[in-house]
């Protein structure tokens, strides 16, 4: 009989430092703040004749990676309805109620979400982390749990499961 188990990262280091805004509806939102973003995971599978898991190394460095790559930016949710996001050479200019906003470019990220919030990042990462399907199936893993946090205490979760 297969036996299944889980393993969960959450180590100090896997955080970035990231400004966003909440957008609430078409004329309201927050004010352009930033948080220290934390990203955790659990994630569950078969363990193996050795008593393992997998090489949990693997995805450490992966959210290490992660963490890296929205460092010190300045995350826009790109599919919002109520944001026009217009751009020149160097500048996104981010439209809401009738008040734009320019953003370098160099230092603004524009996500593929409807609102930079804990549990839109949260379903984001996840879809980063899972979309290498061969590497879900060499490492038996059959399910996935993104974290994402803004704050103590303040998680959004996103979960995957094998059909």
């Amino acid at each position: 009989m297969p036996q299944y188990a889980s393993i969960e990262i959450e180590k100090s280091y896997l955080h970035f430092s990231a400004a966003h805004f909440t957008i609430f509806s078409a004329t309201n939102r927050e004010r352009l703040h930033g948080h220290n973003w934390r990203i955790a995971v659990e994630i569950t599978g078969e363990i193996d004749d050795n008593g393992l898991l997998f090489d949990y190394a693997i995805y450490k460095k992966i959210l290490k990676d992660l963490c890296q790559q929205f460092d010190e930016y300045t995350l826009i949710a790109e599919q919002s309805p109520y944001l026009i996001i217009d751009a020149d050479e160097d500048y996104y200019y981010i439209k809401h109620n009738n008040i734009t906003q320019p953003l370098l470019k160099s230092d603004t990220i524009l996500l593929p979400v409807k609102n930079v919030t804990i549990e839109s990042l949260s379903y984001y990462f996840l879809s980063l982390m899972v979309a290498d399907k061969a590497r879900l199936d060499e490492l038996n893993i059959t399910s996935f749990e993104m974290r994402v946090s803004s704050g103590p205490n303040q998680w959004g979760i996103a979960c995957w499961s094998r059909d």
